[in-house]
């Protein structure tokens, strides 16, 4: 995570909730790579179809976990010092154990975070996720047209379902933050969309740069930004992060250049702004995933590298130095003609590795969408 509004403004708000103030003097030690914040896709099961979804959810996978190997590993994720659970899915609010094992999860003194299509959140279940202690809730909302939004979540009544599941959460007193996919499709909204966020009352929002896994894909190259567009984008999140400043704060996700940018933009190369961009972590970092069969990933959208399986070892024993370094040094392995010559390798790690593998079937190759070198000679 890149957070926009701690590197332009110096505050933010969900995020000095979870894990204590930070900033560019002071990053985060919330996480690391051996006590990493989870991911956790507790099943396949969904009711949308998303025509970018990573995990190619739908129907509910036979090889999913059972309640009881849940619990333990929940278990095992307080034994690890796990500080997170981000749970997710497909949606996780259709496993029918889901408060059973989050119960467990509060009482092992982790903090809980859902991300949700937001459409199954009535006031009743808004309330059980405040009484179960979820400290925060991401709901994917990616336009505001409800049109599009329908469209790329592949179900009519979408929008209108989330924006409901939006209102019961934040009537029930929970912080509610937005996830918005971007593509060149919605990418000019953004300005617009932090205007209606802020409407909502909603306490952050995280900017998903399109990844290349699962059903992504198979989406054609007119879904890809441009450099320009890119520009604007970004030049828009400054803007809104200062306009913003305290009470909503905004975030990306899969494009640690945006931290590079703002590096050598807002921060003017100042050094510690690039080490603050190295400290946010990634992939392997201070993340990581579990997929609902047990298969534990660098995070969830790097499917193609597994590190273990929870059925056939303890999580202590995936989560070790030697399976992560491929990940913690990212830069010492890049050999795309781009990112193994650029000067910021050392701090962005050379961006999204699900790009770089899906898109030029390399995992150490460029990431083709980076801008960098494009706006930044």
């Amino acid at each position: 995570m890149i957070p926009i509004s701690v590197m332009v403004a110096g505050v933010g708000t969900t995020s000095f909730k979870v894990k204590g103030r930070f900033g560019v003097d002071k990053p985060s030690d919330f996480s690391a790579p051996l006590r990493p914040i989870v991911s956790w896709n507790i099943t396949r099961r969904c009711n949308l179809k998303c025509l970018h979804c990573y995990i190619d959810a739908g129907a509910e996978d036979p090889r999913e976990l059972t309640t009881a190997e849940a619990l333990a590993l929940v278990d095992q994720m307080a034994e690890v010092g796990v500080p997170l659970i981000l749970f997710t899915g497909g949606e996780p609010l259709v496993r029918r154990d889901f408060f059973e094992i989050a119960e467990r999860a509060r009482d092992a003194g982790i903090k809980l975070v859902l991300s949700t299509n937001g459409t199954l959140i009535t006031p009743e279940v808004a309330r059980r996720l405040r009484e179960v202690g979820v400290v925060y809730v991401g709901v994917s909302l990616d336009s505001i047209d409800p049109a599009f939004h329908d469209q790329f979540r592949g179900v009519p009544g979408s929008f209108a379902a989330a924006l409901a599941g939006i209102k019961n959460a934040t009537a029930a007193g929970l912080d509610v933050g937005l996830r918005f996919t971007v593509t060149a499709k919605n990418i000019r909204e953004a300005g617009a969309y932090v205007d209606f966020a802020a409407s909502l009352g909603v306490k952050r929002i995280t900017f998903y740069h399109l990844s290349a896994a699962g059903r992504a894909q198979k989406l054609p190259p007119d879904w890809w930004y441009t450099p320009q567009q890119y520009r604007e984008f970004i030049e828009t999140l400054i803007s809104k992060a200062r306009q913003y400043a305290g009470r909503l704060e905004i975030e990306t996700t899969l494009a640690p250049y945006d931290g590079i940018y703002i590096a050598q933009t807002v921060g003017g190369g100042d050094e510690r702004h690039l080490k603050f961009v190295e400290s946010t972590g990634g992939c392997g970092r201070k993340i990581i995933s579990i997929y609902p069969n047990g298969d534990v990933y660098p995070c969830q959208f790097i499917d193609f590298y597994k590190l273990g399986n929870v059925r056939e070892k303890p999580l202590r024993e995936i989560l070790t130095p030697d399976k992560l370094e491929p990940f913690i040094n990212t830069d010492r392995y890049l050999r795309g003609p781009r990112c193994s010559a650029c000067r910021f390798k050392q701090y962005c790690k050379g961006g999204d590795r699900a790009r770089a593998y899906y898109l030029t079937g390399d995992m150490y190759g460029d990431d083709p969408l980076c801008p960098i070198p494009h706006l930044l000679r």
